[in-house]
């Protein structure tokens, strides 16, 4: 891994070539979003989906806390590196972030690995709707909930700190009675096998195109993204992080940058 001291020069590379970016939640601390690994992230893991299959009283405390947080989650508005990462049109943006703030500026070649959190699927019938219209029956089946909770601490993906979740009531699907999930990929499920292809696919054209891989605030815990950041690297693609804090992609890296990411991409956009 090599640091560079001349951000011009690290400019001059991203600008010249061919890029595919990958970002995670540190794009969004900016939106007041919070992250789960960050400086100043909660100590707390999301709900896995093997949880909350598990029985209703797991799914009635991930939709009580979901309809307290979601209401503030879905006011977020896009920051500076969103809007900078729009004007530079990579040739593919992946995102790990569910919070559709990429898709809010109309960012182009985007896939969002993890899904959408707007979204809502039925485990049974796989009818979609939309989070929008399950939050205001959540509001009709529990009134005044998210109001005798709003000092509550927001969470990562719209959930809050929130304990007691008893008597919230979670409505099953209308068409057949199944079990309703946010349309996002959970820990403990796969990546659509598409996305996945369609990710390695542009990052694999880059050795092609003497391209570069740029990671923009994400951790790189997980390996739904680090699967493409190793797969850049064995194939001798640079590969430039930028993140407040350490990754688990660091020793992979060809240029690591301590810097947040919207002072980063917003000089990047020029």
């Amino acid at each position: 891994m090599t640091e560079l001291h001349e951000r011009t020069d690290l400019l001059h590379l991203l600008r010249s070539r061919p890029l595919v970016v990958l970002t995670g939640a540190g794009l969004s601390t900016d939106s007041g979003i919070p992250d789960y690994r960050g400086p100043q992230a909660p100590a707390r893991m999301p709900m896995t989906y093997q949880e909350f299959v598990s029985g209703p009283e797991a799914r009635q405390r991930y939709w009580a806390r979901s309809h307290v947080g979601w209401g503030r989650m879905r006011r977020a508005d896009p920051n500076d590196g969103h809007r900078a990462l729009a004007r530079i049109a990579p040739d593919l943006l992946i995102t790990q972030n569910v919070d559709g703030l990429h898709e809010k500026v109309g960012t182009p070649r985007l896939v969002a690995l993890h899904g959408r959190i707007a979204d809502v699927v039925c485990l049974g019938c796989r009818e979609t709707s939309t989070r929008a219209a399950l939050q205001e029956l959540l509001g009709e089946l529990n009134p005044g909930y998210a109001d005798r909770h709003a000092a509550v601490e927001v969470r990562p993906d719209g959930d809050v700190d929130l304990e007691d979740t008893a008597g919230f009531v979670v409505p099953a699907c209308d068409g057949c009675g199944g079990i309703l999930k946010p349309h996002v990929v959970f820990f403990g499920e796969n990546v659509p096998a598409e996305r996945v292809a369609r990710c390695y696919a542009a990052v694999d054209a880059l050795a092609e195109t003497d391209g570069v891989l740029l990671v923009a605030g994400s951790s790189l815990t997980v390996m739904s993204g680090l699967r493409f950041v190793r797969r850049a690297a064995k194939a001798g693609t640079p590969v430039v992080i930028v993140n407040r804090g350490t990754t688990r992609g660091d020793d992979l890296a060809t240029y690591r940058v301590e810097d947040g990411c919207s002072e980063f991409l917003t000089a990047l956009a020029g």
